[in-house]
């Protein structure tokens, strides 16, 4: 079948543009949508239990990501289907979550959090969170239903915030003579639409939502962390220019996040399923994760969504960022880009 393939492309190609082309080799997978369990450390003894990792990678939304000749997957949908395998498997023991990510909305941040809390609390397996290159915003918020986090000295963390970002065209549409309008049922129903100015009622409506998602953020921290800072009375305290702590927005190093009381250890992903095994009472366990029936690697690091380093050594590409991304409220960290 696979050299089939290969030959009708090859000569396909020859006759549309010529010899010398290329062939491709195309290979039929299985279009089975359940998870396979594969070990990627093993354990010691016979029917020894189970570490599972289950990934949290690219940007937290409760959407498909993909295109044209690419699997598409759901993350959030993945991610449940990851925990709920992990929990109806008795050799499970624990659970790491490898996490690298800028964050995400702000619903699929606070979902993926109570799913956590929510195993944790049904199950009675330790759960870590293992931060990768950047655990930041919406990643940092669902690391925090974890019983442990532990981060590279070099990871990114923190973020602790809100925001709402949109654009305005209106100028750009006078100067084409251009025009654009809708019709609403409500005075605030295009509130924050690209087309018009935001005007100051609409405006304190985001800022009161900002706010309210804030203060969420900031009790999910306070909650499950020991933080070296007071939490402030008046939120609106972390609004001041000068400040520049843990609930200023500002990301953190690793190493400076331990400090704060952020994570609980810095060490790398073998030292998070080490603390794992620990916390689970399994030091012999093997390691196992959830995949498609395509695309895996064999290692504990596969698939990591940050793309391979290039020449352009002003770009930062973080797992799973976009240029542009749909209006709305996130937990995410943008700097920038």
């Amino acid at each position: 079948m696979r050299l089939f393939c290969s030959v009708c492309l090859t000569l396909a190609s020859s006759l549309l543009i010529g010899c010398g082309t290329p062939s491709f080799l195309v290979t039929p997978i299985s279009h089975s949508s359940e998870l396979n369990e594969e070990t990627v450390q093993p354990g010691k003894g016979w029917s020894p239990p189970k570490v599972a990792i289950i990934e949290i990678e690219g940007m937290l939304a409760n959407a498909k990501a993909g295109g044209l000749l690419t699997a598409t997957e759901n993350s959030m949908s993945l991610f449940t289907q990851q925990l709920d395998k992990a929990e109806a498997d008795p050799a499970v023991k624990a659970v790491v979550l490898r996490v690298n990510s800028p964050g995400g909305t702000v619903t699929a941040s606070d979902a993926m959090y109570q799913l956590i809390k929510r195993f944790r609390k049904k199950t009675e397996k330790p759960v870590v969170a293992s931060i990768q290159e950047v655990g930041a915003s919406g990643a940092f918020y669902l690391s925090c239903a974890a019983d442990k986090i532990v981060a590279q000295p070099t990871s990114i963390v923190g973020s602790i915030g809100v925001i709402f970002e949109s654009m305005e065209f209106s100028g750009t549409l006078d100067k084409l003579g251009a025009r654009s309008w809708a019709i609403t049922s409500g005075p605030l129903k295009e509130m924050g639409s690209p087309f018009k100015p935001l005007e100051p009622r609409e405006r304190v409506v985001m800022e009161q939502m900002v706010n309210e998602y804030f203060t969420r953020f900031v009790e999910v921290v306070r909650s499950n962390r020991t933080l070296t800072e007071a939490v402030a009375i008046d939120l609106t305290d972390y609004k001041k220019p000068d400040y520049a702590g843990i609930f200023s927005g500002r990301v953190f190093s690793g190493e400076e996040a331990k400090k704060r009381g952020l994570i609980d250890q810095t060490g790398l992903l073998a030292d998070a399923i080490d603390l794992a095994k620990s916390l689970g009472k399994v030091p012999n366990a093997e390691v196992v994760m959830y995949r498609r029936p395509y695309g895996y690697s064999g290692s504990i690091y596969a698939s990591s969504t940050l793309p391979a380093p290039n020449g352009n050594m002003t770009k930062i590409d973080l797992p799973g960022a976009q240029a542009f991304i749909p209006a709305g409220f996130y937990y995410m960290w943008r700097p920038g880009i």
